[in-house]
């Protein structure tokens, strides 16, 4: 394994919880390990530039030399969509610089942990969808679902997706977004039913969670997904 692409069921489910906690619980193994915000939308000016705060937590958890913007090759301000952000900008959301980021730090690591945007067919540019990156830069998948009404329906779509552009779903994260949820159990319970690949672990609602208490709970699981 060289690296793993985490994607969601839809936006705010938790996907960079998750990563966070994945990049975590490998460091704690002992591998070498990077991570990756290819692109990022609702970023901040500093004076080092645009930064996004998803991609801040994931560089905070390499433990391999890196600079932002291997990291996060683009960033921009706009919380919206990142083609549209990036047609506002101006600028064209490049694969080629993406890959370049990629590669490098896959030279320096064990493991490369890429975190997505939003669910896993976002757009990238006017002819790609996120998906696109999992495919060519060889990645297993990890699907985070926000448990939430509809996320039944919401996982099986997004699993069918992902099986349909030949990618391998290495496991799935139940992550509780919604307090007032109910029966969760019984919606987990049905995923297993339905989802062929594992699941890696189920995390509580809680607002704050850090990754090494996410790595914690992750690591059986994830160590031992096919």
């Amino acid at each position: 394994m060289k690296g793993m692409f985490v994607t969601g069921t839809d936006t705010g489910v938790g996907k960079t919880r998750v990563a966070t906690g994945i990049a975590q619980a490998f460091a704690a193994r002992g591998d070498r390990v990077a991570a990756m915000k290819p692109v990022a939308s609702g970023s901040v000016h500093t004076p080092e530039g645009l930064r996004n705060d998803d991609a801040l937590a994931l560089l905070a958890c390499c433990n391999v030399a890196a600079q932002y913007a291997e990291i996060n090759p683009y960033a921009f301000a706009p919380p919206i969509a990142p083609h549209l952000a990036a047609a506002a900008a101006g600028r064209h959301i490049d694969l080629g610089v993406l890959s370049r980021a990629y590669e490098t730090l896959a030279l320096r690591a064990d493991v490369v942990v890429v975190e997505g945007i939003g669910g896993f067919l976002t757009p990238l540019d006017e002819r790609d969808s996120f998906a696109v990156l999992p495919q060519c830069w060889d990645l297993d998948v990890i699907l985070v679902v926000g448990m939430r009404l509809g996320c039944l329906n919401h996982a099986a779509l997004t699993a069918e997706a992902i099986a349909r552009r030949g990618l391998r779903l290495r496991g799935w994260i139940a992550n509780a977004v919604d307090p007032h949820f109910e029966r969760p159990a019984d919606h987990v319970a049905a995923l297993r039913e339905r989802l062929t690949a594992p699941c890696i672990g189920e995390l509580p609602f809680a607002v704050e969670m850090t990754p090494a208490a996410v790595a914690r709970a992750l690591r059986a699981g994830l160590y031992d997904a096919p």
